[in-house]
């Protein structure tokens, strides 16, 4: 018996703006033919992402993403992480 591969899909992220001093990360996240701008309060942990097309694919495995990476993110970089999902 083989085993089954879980569907993946690679998200893109681009950070466009970050204030330590008011506790925000801006950026761009594409994953397949999705793309939404995305902006994080890290001090309130509040994650808001539009459009709310395909929104709910992207919203936790980005949250997630952001919390695991938040020292590492600079204004300007690219990043990439995996979703266990076909989007």
């Amino acid at each position: 018996m083989s085993a089954k591969r879980l569907p993946e899909t690679i998200a893109y992220v681009r950070i466009t703006r970050q204030s330590w001093q008011q506790g925000v990360l801006e950026g761009e996240v594409r994953a397949s033919e999705f793309e939404w701008h995305f902006q994080w309060c890290f001090r309130r942990g509040e994650l808001s992402v539009k459009p709310s097309q395909g929104r709910a694919l992207i919203q936790e495995p980005l949250g997630r993403f952001l919390e695991q990476r938040d020292y590492q993110l600079e204004p300007g970089g690219d990043y990439a992480f995996t979703i266990r999902a076909e989007l």
